[in-house]
């Protein structure tokens, strides 16, 4: 296993489409479809290159669409229960087959993500991929059935005359069809029957769904009664984990690394420990990854879950997102890692995903040099994992309405679209710069720098975390509203990291204790010129509990001074 894993997260199907049409609602024919094809071993390395150690492939399997596969023996999907022309990746309608838009040959698709992983692999780069355990697609059905491994499809012996059984896959309202607050017609013939309804997907258990719901998806069952006040039946085994636990080895055998599971807080513990140590017996380098935005059930899911890694969603992220823009002290991030401290190398920390909004957009930051110094907190505060949304680094806005997504600040997950700096980022698959802008080669070229200290700085990748908040009350050499500085300290070295979240640059005077002195025993001295890191530039300056280290910081941006203690 990587010791720090640094995530680059890719939209699959619109990282390689340069159609550049983007018509708002296009489908498939009009605004085109990147491919697996696309991932060619010059993309790879360019993604190495910025300092990646994994690649998470999101939207691999395949999923609900409002493109027509009847042709290939994929069952059609309802428009009515499709969110967009490309379609929800995390309304799965087979675990076990890879999505057709991200196919040049739709027969040979599995073939086609057996190569891609090869080719990862051969870039020194770990595959990642969605593992979506709460939900599927309303119509979910497994073509690639696997009978000759024995494997049931989900919801195949149903007992659709109860609502809750521990052996069904899915949660019923036996007499009762499913109502929504929109036509459930949509142009189609006729209209979207399900009968008896469904749990929709984001926990609503009845048989209305309303547009704001995750209402082309439905609830998967693991022994849960939630009608009953969450009455729990794992005694034996519900079906539901079974099933799962073959999903998640079929994808292993294929030679995935690792899981990013959605929504895991929405599936009971139980069923992660389980499922998890029996993945681990067969392949224990593979690395799970939980989205758990509930603080108080973080430790479950590390100690009783057997995670390897949890978001820092409602922590760092939002403490970050809230100094950059402004609403907060830079002081706030003490108390992120004071949180989680006990846990904090299992803590994965990003500024974008797919959720989020892009931190240059309107409706973030508005800028996309603001993300430097957020991006350096991120990156250095701990040996967890740093993840990067693809475009994040060239300051992707996402300020396009696509479709059915609109205007709001994100990259869609619903539409076919070209995204603008990555489409001429890659430049045919060229990958030459010569369509980026100055700021965006520069950024670029910033976070590269930073994501490639994260593996080859081992203070940062292994070493110990020394909040020097706590000596730097507010003074006219240092605005703790605005500046955070902190050391990373291994064997004979220590790494002195101030970030300004400023919109001016500064000249600060940082107090380091003597107490950190004693406690990794490093050597004072009143004149230094340490290496910053992100610029390789000498600065002069002083390391001692008597005297202040004077460091002139960039607005939006910050220093990694590289100090020889002993």
């Amino acid at each position: 296993m990587v010791n720090k894993p640094i995530i680059y997260q890719v939209f699959t199907r619109l990282f390689g489409n340069d159609r550049g049409v983007n018509q708002p609602n296009g489908d498939l024919t009009v605004n085109g479809c990147g491919t697996m094809a696309d991932f060619t071993p010059e993309a790879l390395a360019q993604i190495k290159a910025l300092g990646a150690t994994h690649v998470w492939y999101t939207g691999i399997i395949e999923h609900a669409t409002q493109t027509d596969y009847t042709a290939y023996g994929i069952r059609r999907d309802h428009r009515a229960i499709v969110k967009g022309k490309a379609g929800s990746v995390y309304a799965i309608k087979d675990y076990f087959d890879i999505d057709p838009d991200l196919a040049t040959s739709v027969p040979a698709r599995m073939k086609e993500f057996t190569a891609l992983v090869d080719r990862t692999h051969r870039a020194r780069l770990n595959v990642i991929i969605d593992f979506v355990p709460n939900h599927v697609a309303r119509q979910y059905h497994s073509d690639v059935r696997l009978e000759t491994e024995g494997l049931e499809d989900l919801g195949a012996t149903e007992d659709t005359s109860v609502h809750f059984s521990p052996q069904n896959n899915f949660y019923y309202f036996p007499g009762e069809r499913l109502h929504t607050d929109f036509d459930l017609q949509q142009g189609e013939e006729s209209p979207y029957v399900e009968e008896p309804a469904r749990a929709t997907g984001n926990d609503v258990f009845s048989a209305y769904a309303n547009h704001n719901d995750w209402y082309e998806t439905v609830k998967l069952n693991y022994g849960v009664d939630y009608t009953a006040g969450r009455v729990t039946h794992f005694d034996p085994r519900p079906s539901t984990w079974y099933k799962m636990l073959n999903i998640l080895l079929f994808w292993c055998n294929k030679g995935v690394d690792g899981f990013r599971c959605d929504m895991a807080e929405m599936v009971p513990v139980e069923f992660w420990d389980w499922a998890i140590s029996r993945v681990k017996v067969k392949y224990p380098n593979v690395i799970f990854i939980a989205e758990v935005y509930n603080p108080a059930e973080y430790r479950r899911y590390v100690h009783e879950g057997h995670f390897d890694y949890l978001y820092d969603k409602v922590g760092l992220y939002d403490t970050l997102r809230a100094v950059t823009c402004g609403y907060a002290n830079a002081t706030a991030i003490t108390g992120c890692w004071q949180s989680v401290d006990d846990i904090r190398p299992q803590m994965l920390s990003f500024l974008e995903n797919h959720d989020e909004q892009r931190l240059a957009s309107e409706f973030y930051a508005a800028d996309p040099l603001k993300g430097r110094a957020p991006m350096l907190v991120a990156a250095t505060i701990s040996t967890g994992p740093v993840m990067l949304y693809f475009g994040q680094e060239l300051g992707e806005r996402g300020m396009d309405a696509e479709g059915f997504s609109g205007r709001d600040g994100r990259t869609t997950i619903f539409d076919y679209w070209t995204v603008d700096t990555i489409s001429r980022w890659r430049n045919k698959g060229r990958f030459d710069d010569k369509k980026l802008t100055p700021q965006e080669v520069e950024l670029q070229s910033y976070y590269s720098t930073l994501l490639n200290l994260c593996s080859n700085e081992s203070a940062i990748e292994q070493g110990e975390f020394y909040d020097l908040m706590y000596v730097n009350p507010p003074s006219d050499n240092f605005n703790p509203h605005k500046q955070f500085a902190y050391l990373r300290h291994i064997d004979r070295t220590t790494l002195l990291i101030v970030a300004n979240f400023d919109s001016e640059p500064v000249h600060v005077a940082v107090n380091i204790p003597q107490h950190a002195f004693r406690l990794y025993r490093m050597n004072k001295r009143r004149k230094i010129r340490a290496i910053d890191l992100l610029t390789n530039n000498a600065v002069a300056t002083s390391f001692s509990p008597d005297v202040p280290s004077h460091i002139d910081l960039p607005a939006y941006g910050g220093v990694i001074l590289k100090v020889k203690t002993r």
